[in-house]
Formats: structure tokens, C-alpha cells, sequence
């Protein structure tokens, strides 16, 4: 799906509201992921679990995955109640150390991964990975001037 843009000066492109358009971005692309894991019926919260779970069996418990997670959900969730659900579904098991993912739950990722890789390709359509790494620190900076952290998620 190649998208054709019409043209403008950079004088008018300089003066556009970088926080309307920044804005308008993160919801078409939040949007785009949620849509595709709500067809595994999944949301972000899910997704991020059983990454997390996936990178380090047995290291994160629910208060400690709670808190790394938290700053980045925007919708409210009860953490407790995703990380029942997935229990409930067989896709994660817990014990004192942490929780785990089965078979189950490495076959849902990884179907949840196609999906939202299909949105990343999506989004990359015309962008030179040079404009996009331009793009992200371009952000980056933007965030830190505003007090924010710049650094790249861990």
C-alpha cells in the first residue's frame, strides 16, 4: 500500500505542530497494534507480559513486572487481572521465583509477534531507515528538552 503525499515547502512543513502530528502518529500506530492483538484477543498490557516473560523466564514476579510496565499502559489495566488471564488461558505458569511461559504461550506471542510486525512494515512503507532513525532521535530530543527520558527502553 504505497501512500502518495503531496508536496510542501519546508517553511510550511517547519512550522507544523510537531505535538498534533507526534500525537496523531502514536494513535494510528497504538490503534494499528491493538487491533491486531485484539484478534488473539490480547491487549498491549498481554503483549508486553509475555515479551518480558519470554526474555526472562522465571525472573519477573507480578510486583516487579507491574512496576516496569506500568509507566507505559495509558488505559488503566489491572496488571493482576492480564497476568490471571494468561495463567487462566495456559500460557503462563507462576511460582515463587516468577512466571514462565509454555507452549501455549510461546505459539500465542509469537502469533501476537507476526501480527504486530505486520503493522511495523506497515508503518516503515516509504520511510529510508535513515529519515526513521532521523525521526527517533529527532523525538528523543524533543522528549529530553521537556524532561523526559530520552534513552531507549531496556
Amino acid at each position: 500500500m504505497n501512500v502518495t503525499l503531496k508536496e510542501y515547502s519546508r517553511e510550511e512543513l517547519a512550522a507544523q505542530p510537531i505535538g498534533a502530528w507526534s500525537a496523531e502518529a502514536s494513535r494510528r500506530v497504538v490503534g494499528a497494534i491493538r487491533a491486531q492483538l485484539a484478534v488473539e484477543d490480547l491487549t498491549q498490557p498481554h503483549w508486553w507480559t509475555l515479551n518480558h516473560v519470554a526474555g526472562a523466564p522465571g525472573r519477573w514476579t507480578r510486583v516487579a513486572l507491574v512496576e516496569r510496565l506500568a509507566p507505559y499502559d495509558d488505559l488503566g489495566i489491572d496488571f493482576g487481572g492480564v497476568f490471571d488471564d494468561l495463567l487462566s488461558r495456559g500460557w503462563l505458569t507462576e511460582d515463587a521465583q516468577g512466571m514462565t511461559l509454555t507452549g501455549e504461550g510461546e505459539a500465542g506471542r509469537l502469533r501476537a509477534k507476526e501480527r504486530v510486525l505486520r503493522v511495523h512494515q506497515r508503518t516503515h512503507e516509504g520511510v529510508d531507515t535513515t529519515d526513521f532513525v532521523t525521526t527517533v532521535n529527532v523525538l528523543r530530543r524533543m522528549v529530553a528538552n521537556l524532561g523526559g527520558d530520552g534513552d531507549l527502553p531496556d
